[in-house]
């Protein structure tokens, strides 16, 4: 068990070598359909090993891309979502992130940098997924437009609580998300309501890069943002494409996500 868990912990706390990414633009981003799993002929108790299994292959970044939750699947992921174990999971990456944030000596300069996703990252839309079967449905944009027009979503505590602990420990933080920019007013309002304060700077999407996979997207505003100066140390998201392509901090870190895949 012990081993297991060690595990879990080094493939969602992961440290990145900087690469450049290779991923072109495609106008049918940002969710593809692609794969879908067939139905799992299997007793109660070998189905949630399998869905268990699928979970863990996806956190590892071995099942992209994928198109949603299996159809089988919809009852783990939604326990999952709503019980203890995605809660543990999450304080435990923000354990081992803020160990590493505490670690880090910072330059008497200011430009030292953290980077934070924000949807599965600091808010939680499960309020959202609830209505629509976890990931069991596929992507609907007007639909969760309606969603984040509401500034509803509520923190996620763990990251709420590691948010005020990096910003307190002089980091400048940089909020970097894949909504649009049409979203700024209630996406500053939702954060506020939520508790984030005091942010360096908010980058949304802007018209020219509508089309751009998540990964390339997030790169070009990371160069951006090391371009001005900062270092880039740590970077949170709950995707791989939060923390892949190039422009890579010091070190990322993955929060756990079984309800979608985004490129």
């Amino acid at each position: 068990m012990k081993s297991f868990i060690l595990l879990a912990i080094l493939l969602l706390c992961i440290s990145i070598a900087p690469t450049r990414s290779t991923t072109t633009a495609d106008p049918h981003l940002p969710r593809p359909l692609i794969l879908q799993f067939p139905s799992v002929d299997a007793e109660k108790e070998d189905l949630i090993m399998w869905c268990q299994s699928w979970r863990f292959a996806g956190e590892a970044n071995k099942l992209a891309p994928w198109k949603s939750v299996p159809e089988d699947c919809a009852a783990y992921v939604k326990d999952y979502v709503t019980g203890k174990g995605y809660r543990f999971d999450l304080e435990i990456v923000a354990t081992v992130t803020l160990a590493y944030a505490r670690s880090f000596e910072l330059a008497d300069d200011g430009m030292d940098a953290w980077v934070f996703d924000i949807d599965e990252t600091l808010l939680s839309n499960l309020p959202y997924y609830s209505d629509h079967g976890f990931g069991l449905e596929i992507f609907n944009e007007q639909e969760f437009d309606k969603w984040v027009d509401k500034a509803s979503a509520p923190a996620i505590e763990s990251s709420l609580k590691l948010y005020e602990e990096i910003l307190g420990l002089g980091f400048k933080i940089f909020l970097l998300t894949g909504r649009s920019e049409n979203k700024r007013s209630v996406t500053v309002e939702n954060l506020k309501r939520a508790g984030f304060e005091d942010w360096e700077k908010l980058i949304l999407r802007e018209k020219h890069d509508h089309g751009k996979t998540a990964t390339k997207y997030k790169s070009e505003r990371r160069t951006e943002i090391a371009s001005n100066g900062y270092r880039i140390v740590g970077n949170s998201g709950d995707q791989w494409s939060d923390l892949l392509g190039y422009s890579l901090s010091n070190r990322s870190f993955k929060l756990p996500n079984p309800m979608y895949f985004i490129p």
